[in-house]
Order: C-alpha cells, then structure tokens, then sequence
C-alpha cells in the first residue's frame, strides 16, 4: 500500500523501518525460543529436528538469542520515551475492567501506549537483559570457563527464568494484539484509522492532529478589468 494517503484518512503509526524491527524481534524470539526449549528438557529434544540436530541448535541457540535483544534494543531506542509512565496510567490500571469489556467510559485517554502496553515493555526489556547476562555466563564455546560453577548454575535459573516469563509476555501481547481489532494491521501495514486512534490513544491522537499541517486553502486570483 502506498504511503500517500488523503489527510485525515489514515493515521501512520508504525513506520517502515519499525515494522520491520519488529518482525525481525518476533522471527528471532520463535527461533531462540524453539531452541532453548528443545536445550531445556528431553521431552523437547525433537525439535532439534528443526535446526539441523542437537549440535548445530547449541550452536545456533545463542546467536539467534544474541540477535533478537540487538535488534529489539534498536526498539528500545526508538519507543523508551512514549512507554514512560504518566498520571493517567494510574487511573487507566484501575479501570482496566472496563477497558476488557471494550467500554471508554470513565477510561482516561492515553497516549501512544497504554498502561499494560508499557508495562509489558519493561518486562521485556527486563527479561532480554537477564537472557542476555545469563546467557553470557552459560556460553560454554566461549565465556563459561571465566566463572565458577555455582555461578553457572545461578545464571542457568536465571536464564530459565527470564525465558519462562518472556514466552509468557509474548503470548499475552500475541493476545491482546488479537483482541484489540486494528491493532495487528497497524503493525503489518503501519495505518490506523483516526477513529481507531481517538477511541484507543485519544493523547497520541490530539498529538497527531495538531502536528499536521493544516490544509491548503486555495487563493482566488481576481481578474481586473
């Protein structure tokens, strides 16, 4: 779909690079997480299978898993600021029973991300460190050899740990993208329609609005004679 759309149509909110970073991230999770499961326990060796075996998934495992935080950390850098907290998280927190009945009444607007939204955010930010400092420690090809063995077992719990509770996070965001109807076109094409932004982010809305040029009135040109 082209991007010159008619004012007031279309609203951008994902742009061509953040797409694709975001979809990188979620190739990269699958496959990082695939592997970690299939190293995790026996019961998931078979999906080895997938990556060419038990030797090239050890192999592969933490590559993919150094990839996916480079490239989520790229997100970071780009949506930090409008994942920072303001006062009417609070209130929207509170108030969420409405928002999972799809009612705005007495719902605070936001602005380009909710309160759960964010919350998620940090998780995950939270959860790629922890991967990424504990995955170090565990590296056995590489760095493993620099630390003791009870501190490659706390990096083991660890890196268990963040990866339990990131599988989890992906499968609630996974969810409530589903639920949210516009929200996964938003992130395949990048548009949303205003009155899907008004009624889900009014701030990030009335943001959008009043930093569009206002249209172009044309001048009459008064003929003399």
């Amino acid at each position: 779909m082209s991007d010159n759309r008619e004012p007031g149509k279309t609203i951008l909110r994902y742009n061509a690079n953040e797409r694709t970073h975001h979809w990188l991230v979620a190739i990269l999770f699958f496959m990082a997480g695939l592997s970690g499961l299939a190293l995790f326990h026996p019961a998931m060796f078979w999906l080895t299978h997938l990556f060419g075996g038990g030797p090239w998934t050890r192999i592969l495992h933490p590559f993919m898993g150094v990839a996916m935080f480079v490239f989520f950390f790229g997100l970071v850098i780009r949506f930090w600021r409008a994942n920072l907290f303001i006062r009417n998280d609070g209130l929207w927190l509170r108030r969420i029973n409405r928002v999972m009945v799809n009612s705005e009444a007495g719902v605070p607007p936001i602005g380009k991300y909710n309160a759960g939204q964010k919350l998620l955010f940090w998780t995950l930010l939270l959860c790629m460190l922890g991967l990424l400092i504990s995955g170090v420690v565990i590296w056995r090809a590489y760095f493993s050899e620099y630390f003791g063995i009870s501190v490659i077992r706390l990096g083991a719990l660890v890196h268990a740990l963040a990866g339990f509770v990131l599988i989890v996070s992906i499968i609630v965001h996974i969810y409530a993208g589903i639920w949210i109807k516009g929200s996964v076109g938003a992130m395949l094409h990048g548009w949303v329609s205003p009155r899907w932004a008004k009624k889900h982010h009014e701030l990030w809305y009335r943001k959008i609005v009043d930093e569009q040029p206002p249209p172009r009135v044309p001048t009459r040109v008064s003929k003399k004679g």
